[in-house]
């Protein structure tokens, strides 16, 4: 045993001594420096290999070597699971900030599990910086710098023990407040700054029965002021624009309990900072994340940097010292999000918590009244809501849930009497009783109204990242066990119906319509697939079994309505506006059609106006990517077009538990097989990573066949080549297919008509001038701009001084740098540094997988002369996320 252990130990230290002499000396130091295992160490050294096969890698400076070095290592720690360090550590040992190490992180292909990583830090760190950045503007706003440091960390670890969803921006912001009431109160009212002086000494008043103040020590005043008061929280609520019975709930239901737990009291006077430091690095060291006690220091691993950020000044500055100019509250991402919900909550306070007498008298008006039905399912999905509320954010939380889930009830009925209003005045009748007793169209519009307030309180104002957060759609579909295709079909009509929806909101609800045609829909168990064999096995063929091709390029009609799509197929073939429609709103239960009857059933209006959207989105999409990458060749993108249609038209099995975009890609790359056009896979993907919508995963992990997944190339190998081979072969044949009309793309019906436009070939938007204020059900509130929007130049009106427009030149000059991003017309972009799909160098399929394209197709097979990189090229191209 001794020998063979010797032996072992002698292979191992062969095998380091072996390894070392490959790596940089600088790259051993870092290691040791972060105390990787050898395993780890491996796999990153594996990585910078990869990496630096890339043009110029090799000439960088030692430092950007060394940011690269610690990219690398994160990305094998994580992959690995073995993280010995944390993201500081990290941080610290390469001299880097938080923006730049993700911009970084975003040229180099990564798993979905490192992006899932990075992506859920990233979204930390914005609540971080926005709620530090808030909590000094606070403390100065109350003069009470003094207790910054202590309040901040109190505020870390509170945040840490209560909430498990640390990405929300709300609850923290009032657990912020909460932690701000306690300090507060601490402290002596002639230190403070109105309005909080006056709230503290009104406490200190109706405490107790008031005494001599010259006999009275700070500890006895503190003890007379209970901490069940709330007469502080009222007026930082007031000052904050917060909800006041959300912010006590987090205070009685949550930041009480936990100042108990900690063993602190306002009457033992301020807590020890070395104490709560100590805590808050436990909860630090184990998730090993970002070390966000160092905001207090500034330090620079933790601020925005001014060439990956949009900062600039919040409030604008008058142009002369004389010149008028109304205040604007300055617009921090907090504010941005408090305004939002504030305007939402205005709206919905007027509402009721039941259905008001205009719905009772629709529901009388039935041939079976479905009031207690809709009751009762409203009270049952209250107890789930809350209960995954409280899974998802904290145990203490689920008060809150409950809350946000009244104001979507609120909402539902408004929206729902709204809806039944505009039909009674469109088909002149009044018993909606088939409508009003479906489950199903219940349940989506109770969930689009909960959706929009979840919305609401959980938008962050830095949407640069993949993902939302933990309760983001389709969260809402998962708790009421929903299918994404019946959430679709009330969207647009749950739009037209409430007229107050912000901007923002509409934006999102599309959003989510867009997700569900892409792939929610697409998922094995949706009812679409039913729906398609019913038409299917009704049509006899698959020609024009989902929409007629000639329809294509016919605008799109927006006069359907929800009970057109939950109660088809309503629409008879030979006649609209029929008496079908009417009937069928107007029975209790579906008309029955014997099986001897000879007329063919009339189509399904929610499968045809599904396909018209998914037709048109993936259009535009794959225009998109076109004009990025085949500009020389503007002809294929019609036949790409052709083939793309009649996938998703013929072969819409291929869509099961896949994306929309997977079948795109390989459309494209398949046409420029058959038609000798020399584009690479990696170029596609590399194309298709800066579209605005774009995650990584779409390319990364593509379903091959039952439980297996591989990247984009392989499914395109194995099955998407397979099964359309014939088909790609055609379009290079004397006698290609007839190529599909291009749908007609009309503006959004979601959008404003003073959304901004994009200036082609530019990163440059025009958008109209807003006024500071805006009249939101009669009370002026601030226009809500952030950060990122105040940059917009407006024609005709001073700008200020030349700093701002050489940041903005700064900006757009660092985006070919950084991000890499192609203009429309240009050459294609240049490929990721790594690609996992690319194995052993291969970007093509292997053997005869690769082969199909010369079948017949021998005297062509001639490539075209190689794309050329020009590295120099104007890439500030990037849509607006």
């Amino acid at each position: 045993p001794t020998s063979l252990f010797l032996c072992a130990f002698y292979i191992l230290i062969s095998f380091r001594l072996e390894f070392e002499e490959t790596e940089d000396p600088d790259f051993t130091t870092l290691c040791q420096k972060l105390k990787l295992p050898n395993r780890v160490r491996k796999e990153a050294w594996e990585n910078w290999e990869k990496v630096s096969s890339m043009d110029g890698v090799l000439e960088y400076d030692i430092q950007k070597k060394k940011e690269l070095w610690g990219i690398c290592i994160f990305t094998a720690a994580i992959d690995l699971d073995e993280m010995p360090f944390t993201f500081t550590e990290l941080q610290k040992n390469i001299d880097i900030s938080v923006h730049k190490f993700y911009h970084l992180l975003r040229e180099i292909d990564t798993s979905t599990k490192v992006d899932s990583t990075v992506s859920r830090l990233m979204k930390k760190y914005d609540v971080l910086f926005a709620l530090y950045d808030k909590l000094e503007r606070i403390s100065s706003e109350i003069n009470s710098m003094l207790v910054l440091k202590v309040s901040w960390i109190l505020f870390l670890l509170a945040k840490g023990e209560i909430l498990q969803m640390e990405d929300d921006l709300v609850i923290s912001f009032q657990l912020m407040l909460c932690v701000l009431d306690y300090f507060i109160k601490l402290s002596p009212p002639a230190v403070l700054n109105e309005p909080y002086k006056t709230a503290v000494s009104t406490s200190s008043i109706n405490g107790s029965p008031r005494t001599p103040r010259r006999g009275q020590n700070r500890s006895a005043r503190i003890a007379r002021q209970p901490e069940t008061d709330t007469r502080v929280i009222e007026v930082l609520c007031k000052e904050h624009e917060c909800n006041i019975d959300e912010v006590k709930n987090v205070y009685l239901k949550n930041f009480l309990p936990f100042l108990k737990s900690l063993g602190i009291s306002a009457s033992n006077g301020l807590p020890e900072v070395e104490n709560l430091s100590r805590q808050y690095e436990e909860i630090y060291l184990k998730n090993k994340d970002m070390d966000a006690r160092l905001f207090l220091d500034h330090d620079k691993t933790l601020q925005a940097d001014s060439i990956y950020s949009f900062e600039v000044e919040r409030t604008p500055r008058k142009n002369h010292p004389d010149e008028e100019m109304p205040l604007i509250p300055p617009q921090t991402p907090v504010r941005a999000v408090m305004n939002t919900i504030q305007q939402l909550v205005m709206i919905l306070n007027s509402a009721s918590d039941q259905p008001s007498e205009n719905l009772n008298s629709y529901f009388n008006n039935c041939t079976v009244n479905p009031k207690e039905s809709i009751l009762k399912r409203v009270e049952n999905i209250g107890r789930i809501f809350k209960e995954k509320f409280a899974e998802a954010v904290g145990q203490g939380c689920a008060e809150i849930g409950s809350q946000r889930y009244k104001l979507g009830v609120r909402l539902y009925y408004r929206v729902m009497e709204s809806m039944l209003k505009s039909e009674e005045e469109r088909l002149s009748i009044h018993n909606f009783s088939k409508l009003l007793n479906d489950k199903i169209f219940h349940t989506s519009l109770l969930a689009c109204a909960v959706e929009v307030v979840m919305a609401t309180y959980g938008r962050n104002t830095y949407q640069s990242h993949d993902s939302g957060t933990d309760l983001s759609f389709p969260w809402i579909l998962n708790v009421l066990d929903l299918k994404a295709f019946d959430f679709y079909k009330v969207i647009e009509s749950f739009i037209k119906a409430e007229a107050s929806l912000t901007r923002e909101m509409i934006k999102h609800l599309e959003r989510c319509e867009h997700r569900i045609m892409e792939s929610l829909a697409w998922q094995s168990d949706s009812p679409l697939f039913d729906l398609i064999k019913q038409s299917k096995e009704r049509e006899g063929s698959v020609d024009h079994l989902l929409e007629p091709t000639s329809t294509l390029n016919m605008p799109l009609q927006h006069n359907h309505t929800a009970a057109d799509l939950y109660l088809s197929p309503v629409r008879s073939p030979k006649k609209k506006g029929s008496t079908a429609r009417i009937n069928s709103t107007s029975s209790a239960e579906p008309q029955t059609t014997p099986a001897s009857q000879t007329q063919k059933a009339p189509k399904s209006t929610s499968l045809s106006l599904f396909y018209k959207k998914v037709y048109r989105l993936a259009y535009l999409r794959l225009n998109t990517l076109c004009s990025r990458l085949l500009s020389d060749h503007p002809e294929l993108e019609h036949i790409i077009w052709t083939l793309f249609q009649h996938t998703l038209q013929n072969e819409y099995e291929l869509m099961r538990d896949r994306h929309l975009d997977q079948i795109m890609m390989c459309s494209m790359y398949g046409i420029c097989k058959v038609k000798n056009i020399d584009l690479k896979f990696k170029i596609i993907v590399t194309a298709y990573k800066d579209l605005t919508h774009a995650i990584q995963e779409t390319f990364k992990r593509v379903l091959i066949r039952e439980g297996q997944y591989d990247s984009i190339i392989v499914f395109y190998n194995l099955v998407f080549m397979q099964k359309l081979k014939t088909n790609i072969l055609q379009y290079a044949s004397n006698r290609p297919p007839t190529l599909s009309p291009i749908p007609h793309i009309p503006r959004s019906p979601y959008k404003f008509s003073s959304s901004p436009l994009r200036v082609p070939g530019g990163n440059i938007y025009i958008s109209p001038l807003k006024s500071p204020y805006k009249f939101s059900e009669g009370l002026p509130t601030p226009t809500k701009m952030t950060p990122r929007s105040r940059i917009l130049v407006s024609i005709g009106e001073s700008f200020g001084t030349s700093e701002k427009f050489q940041k903005i030149n700064q900006m757009v000059c660092s985006s070919d740098r950084l991000l890499k991003r192609s203009a429309e017309g240009s050459n294609p972009p240049k490929p990721l540094k790594k690609l996992r799909f690319d194995i052993e160098g291969s970007d093509e399929a292997d053997g005869s997988l690769n082969d199909f394209c010369c079948l017949s197709l021998a005297s062509t097979r001639t490539r075209m002369q190689k794309q050329k990189m020009n590295d120099s090229m104007d890439t500030s191209s990037k849509e607006e996320k």
